[in-house]
């Protein structure tokens, strides 16, 4: 298996906060769900502030002065006995019905005098004279009144503020709460039995796999390598395009390293606070460090890697230049260690900054390439080991109908296979559900239910003839696989190619022919129909590109010559790259249209030559949707074709399956029981 895709979390990971700790019979222990503790705060908060306002509310006494509770005494509104005295108030309860007093919250009016300091004497004199009987008690102090007002308010914070700090606490992992837990690396801590990966699920890199096999070997059998003074490579890049494996093969090493294998992605380190990444950088291989020999992994390190100084920074403290210095310090600096060993993905090696790539830090870059023809047969098979296949599938040649592939692609087509399989009720995936999910994820699924117009299903049918009549024709032309006009992806038709071999180069003679080949649909179309239309922008596209990467790149021009004009694609200036004069520039357009007008005009004699039987092509793709090599062979012969239509085959299955009695509108219309949807011979 040589996919970079990720594997689904595994249950027993090591919580980072808790990486330190022993693992259990199990692995490590899963960690406790966290208590929404915010929403316990927001409770407690409202339950609280409730209750303030529900006691304030209850107040029912009202102040009034000296003067006025006389007035009340003499109107004898004041229920006997209720009258008490303090050192700083008066307190009497209303009778029912008072003017002026009603009550609140259906309990008794009270009123309040206060009593200033040092006139409690004149007060008493007062109730002596109106003749009222009183009480006296002891006031509460200043203290337990504020207590008594400001309370349910202190209540509150204290709440709060409790479970704010614990909530901190929990967040920072430790004693440095949640602000120092920003400075804690977020790594995850995997070893051989929380992997289920190992080297034998890594196929189509025989090299890199060879090379990562080291590493390993070493950690195990460290004294083997010191025997003649040697040192394992402190770290080791993965390079290649997306898909081909590089996550893959780090997986494969933590399944079969016995040592603690650190992983974090390059993305990880930085953060919104200034200094995070580095302060990550420097705790991730502290904690490495104490758990030494042990392995880092660093995914798509080009994320804090990048070089230095480009055209993207624009001055200013840089962070993420302050986390690639941390990481050149930690892999080679005066505290460096030969126990821990740092393997990096990337598939920008061309934007690393060169301090992180010489030899000391990153000592081996690992290329990690597409796999060839061999590779992609074995990585098939380990695909194939997961699901039941049928005795016709061809894995060798599946393998050379999927150039240019990368081990995610074929994972996706073996799954894309088992899931057509089975929507058809089939027992086992068979070859043409592999074909058809090849095509389906190079080029999108099959449109049959696209209604076309008649009109531009010639045109399509003619422009496809073109492709595949030409494609036969030149020997140096990738042989033909098959050809359809039944509508996939954003394509109205597609003409498939069957490479014998895996190119790792271009020859000219190559280049030409396919040239001839994409210009053969314009062609064919145009001398059909009259008319041209847009169906060949794709063609025109890669026509482009093939010429210019002659003329610019490949030195297949005798005006330009043996020179580069190309440039380099560091991806990292605002504005195109051109070192040449416009007088080149102009030589440059000339020698493109150059090549490009001679592969159509030699093309065009072609078709002229065999119009005939590119017509033959036309017409049976018109009524087949989809012919196979040996189809267009025996048509470019002159034979007939002998195998029934669409609707032939449609009309067969019906005449074998028992119907019912033929209703009114079957008998004015036979076919209008058959299927809107056809099922194409594809």
């Amino acid at each position: 298996m040589s996919s970079d895709q990720g594997q689904g979390s595994n249950p027993k990971k090591s919580d980072p906060s808790r990486q330190n700790e022993p693992s259990g019979p199990g692995g490590p222990q899963p960690t406790r769900p966290r208590r929404p503790l915010m929403t316990w705060v927001i409770l407690f908060s409202l339950v609280a502030l409730v209750w303030v306002v529900i006691v304030s509310s209850n107040d029912t006494t009202t102040q009034v002065d000296l003067n006025e509770f006389k007035t009340l005494v003499e109107n004898k509104d004041v229920e006997l006995g209720s009258v008490s005295v303090s050192a700083i108030e008066l307190l009497a309860t209303l009778k029912e019905g008072t003017t002026g007093y009603p009550p609140k919250n259906g309990e008794a009016s009270r009123v309040s005098v206060e009593i200033a300091a040092g006139g409690l004497p004149f007060v008493l004199e007062e109730l002596k004279g109106l003749g009222i009987a009183f009480e006296m008690h002891k006031s509460d102090s200043t203290w337990m009144q504020l207590l008594i007002g400001f309370g349910p308010i202190l209540l509150v914070f204290i709440i709060i503020w409790f479970f704010i700090m614990r909530s901190m606490r929990n967040a920072g992992g430790g004693p440095g709460g949640m602000l120092g837990n920003f400075g804690k690396s977020r790594h995850r801590v995997q070893t051989k039995d929380t992997v289920n990966v190992s080297f034998k699920d890594v196929a189509g890199v025989q090299e890199a796999k060879e090379e990562v096999q080291e590493l390993v070997t070493f950690l195990k059998d460290p004294k083997r390598f010191q025997r003649l003074g040697g040192r394992i490579p402190r770290g080791v890049l993965l390079e290649g395009l997306p898909g081909c494996g590089k996550t893959l093969l780090a997986k494969a090493i933590a399944g079969e390293a016995d040592v603690p294998f650190f992983s974090i992605s390059g993305s990880d380190f930085v953060e919104m606070f200034v200094g995070v990444g580095a302060s990550r950088v420097r705790d991730l291989f502290k904690q490495a460090k104490e758990n030494s020999p042990c392995i880092i992994f660093l995914d798509e390190i080009d994320a804090v890697g990048r070089r230095r100084g480009g055209g993207s920074t624009t001055g200013g403290h840089d962070e993420r230049e302050q986390t690639l210095n941390a990481i050149l310090v930690e892999m080679d600096g005066f505290d460096a260690t030969n126990q821990v060993i740092v393997i990096a993905a990337t598939n920008r090696a061309d934007v690393l900054d060169p301090a992180l790539t010489r030899p000391g830090r990153f000592d081996r870059t690992v290329s990690v390439p597409l796999p060839d023809l061999e590779g992609r047969a074995q990585i098939l098979a380990v695909h194939a080991r997961k699901v039941k296949t049928g005795p016709d599938v061809d894995l060798v040649r599946l393998g050379r109908g999927t150039p240019m592939f990368s081990g995610a692609d074929l994972a996706a087509l073996i799954n894309e296979a088992a899931i057509i399989a089975t929507m058809a009720d089939k027992d086992f995936v068979e070859m043409c559900d592999l074909e058809e999910a090849r095509d389906k994820v190079r080029w999108g699924r099959a449109r049959r239910s696209h209604k076309v117009e008649e009109e531009d299903r010639v045109a399509t049918a003619y422009h496809e003839a073109g492709h595949a009549v030409v494609q036969s024709l030149l020997d140096d032309a990738d042989p033909l696989h098959k050809v359809t006009i039944i509508p996939r992806g954003a394509a109205g038709g597609a003409t498939f190619s069957l490479p014998e071999k895996d190119r790792h180069g271009y020859g000219r003679k190559y280049i030409e022919a396919t040239l001839r080949v994409l210009c053969a649909g314009r062609i064919a179309e145009e001398k059909k129909t009259g008319d041209t239309s847009s169906g060949a922008s794709m063609d025109i596209k890669m026509a482009t590109q093939y010429a210019r990467a002659m003329v610019l790149e490949w030195g297949m021009s005798d005006r330009v010559g043996f020179v580069n004009y190309a440039g380099s694609d560091q991806r990292e200036m605002f504005l195109p790259e051109k070192e040449y004069s416009d007088e080149t520039a102009r030589v440059i357009d000339e020698e493109i249209r150059k090549i490009v007008d001679a592969a159509y005009e030699e093309c065009t004699r072609l078709i002229a030559t065999h119009w005939e039987q590119l017509v033959a092509v036309a017409e049976a793709l018109l009524k087949y949707e989809t012919l196979s090599s040996d189809d267009v062979d025996k048509l470019m012969k002159g034979e007939r074709m002998e195998k029934p239509t669409v609707a032939e085959l449609l009309s067969a299955e019906a005449a074998k399956t028992t119907l019912p009695p033929p209703s009114a509108k079957t008998a004015e219309d036979p076919g209008s029981d058959l299927p809107d949807i056809m099922p194409s011979p594809a």
